[in-house]
């Protein structure tokens, strides 16, 4: 297993970091993935106040993150969720569930006081690297 640790500055269809952070980090055969809001990719904008439009595009963001690696959502073997109001969970859940189809990987969900930028739903992930890669 190799020890090197790759950071990744931008991938295309996915929004820039707005910190000093990578969207994504490459060690010990994993891919840990930063959290995404839902901006927009073009415009760095929320693409808007509601919970079902920010939770799609913020799994849009993640896909294209998981693309830029040459990983799918089946690939994903940890998933956290934060949200500002847990009353969004079942809105949340069903997006998810839609989007990742069949795979489920473990998931933790957390209600908490704010997120970056206003958002009201950011999600993390950890996703295993092909076997060649590692």
């Amino acid at each position: 297993m190799s020890s090197a640790i790759t950071l990744f500055e931008s991938f295309p269809n996915a929004p820039k970091a707005v910190g000093p952070y990578s969207p994504a980090v490459t060690a010990g055969g994993m891919a840990y993935l930063s959290g995404q809001v839902g901006l927009n990719p073009e415009t760095m904008q929320l693409v808007g106040p509601g919970i079902e439009e920010q939770t799609k595009q913020v799994l849009k963001n993640l896909s294209a993150v998981l693309q830029g690696l040459g990983l799918s959502f089946k690939d994903v073997v940890k998933t956290t969720i934060f949200l500002t109001d847990l009353k969004n969970f079942q809105v949340v859940n069903t997006i998810y569930g839609e989007t990742l189809g069949g795979h489920k990987p473990a998931r933790s969900t957390f209600q908490v006081s704010g997120l970056p930028l206003g958002a009201i739903v950011e999600i993390e992930m950890v996703a295993m690297l092909p076997a060649g890669s590692r």
